[in-house]
């Protein structure tokens, strides 16, 4: 049972690769992962700017398969707190009130310095790189990781990936933490 929230920022779900740990990560029910409309747009225009040659019907799919896969992902109703919120990137209020609004726990965001500590305390959320994030979902509980990251690793089939090329790809992606955690676990993924 999901024992607390944590809001996925665009940041997080744009590159591809982490966004699909993420997801497979967020089925565990270890936690509730959710996200809102803006936070959608956000990762869609930025990988539409980056790759052109992605169409944004595309895009939607994938949009569309998220909602569907991670129960009560959407967040709704937050918009009348983003006005009254401070944080040094006004464009990302959106993203505090969404957490604010859901009471979440964490803010899992590859932007640190847009979420400063001293911006969310009084709100009691925290704001993790995804590094941290899933490094301490392995140290809480390791045996549901494993199954998601074998999930995904064997979800992975053109080119199929071996454990050690798999795990290549997340320590590209600025997660040398969370990768040297799943080192131990090699035979369970």
């Amino acid at each position: 049972m999901a024992t607390f929230t944590a809001i996925y920022d665009a940041s997080v779900l744009y590159p591809a690769p982490l966004r699909d740990l993420l997801l497979h990560l967020a089925l565990t029910d270890l936690f509730q992962a959710r996200w809102t409309q803006v936070i959608h747009e956000e990762w869609i225009e930025a990988l539409l700017a980056d790759r052109p040659d992605l169409s944004r019907e595309r895009l939607e799919r994938t949009r569309q398969l998220m909602d569907a896969s991670v129960l009560d992902c959407l967040v709704e109703g937050y918009e009348d707190l983003v006005p009254g919120l401070q944080l040094p990137d006004p464009d990302d209020r959106h993203v505090l009130a969404a957490a604010i609004r859901v009471g979440a726990d964490v803010i899992v965001t590859a932007n640190l310095k847009h979420f400063p500590p001293s911006s969310l305390a009084a709100y009691g959320i925290d704001a993790q790189h995804p590094d941290q994030f899933v490094r301490h979902l392995v140290d809480l509980a390791p045996g549901p990781v494993c199954v998601a990251v074998k999930t995904h690793r064997q979800s992975l089939k053109t080119p199929p990936k071996t454990i050690a090329e798999y795990l290549e790809t997340p320590q590209r992606h600025s997660l040398p933490e969370t990768v040297a955690a799943l080192r131990a676990f090699e035979d369970l993924l």
